[in-house]
């Protein structure tokens, strides 16, 4: 895979739901916002370990980081970079927790 990361098949549905969530009040914005996810995911690419951890939310090696309001769960070890879930960063952490758990 030349762009050196992989998206979780339910990270896809993530970021529709936020591209549709803001399309409906302003469709260029959940492109600038989509974009900015990517471009963050890019980034994270030749530095996996930039993301931060949060043993609040998993016990698992995994690291995160925002983009705008959304926190990217990522595991950094994985080659390539596998993005586990892109959530709002505000969502409760009780439910971000059980969103991981569910993409074991």
């Amino acid at each position: 895979m030349s762009s050196g990361y992989a998206l979780h098949p339910e990270a896809f549905v993530d970021l529709d739901d936020i591209r549709d969530y803001i399309a409906r009040r302003n469709p260029n914005a959940a492109d600038r916002v989509v974009s900015e996810v990517f471009e963050t995911i890019r980034g994270l690419v030749p530095f996996p370990h930039k993301g931060h951890k949060r043993p609040d939310l998993t016990s698992r090696p995994l690291r995160f980081i925002l983009a705008r309001d959304y926190l990217i769960a990522y595991a950094p070890e994985e080659k390539p970079l596998w993005i586990i879930a892109v959530m709002h960063g505000r969502r409760s952490p009780r439910l971000m927790a059980a969103i991981l758990r569910d993409r074991e």
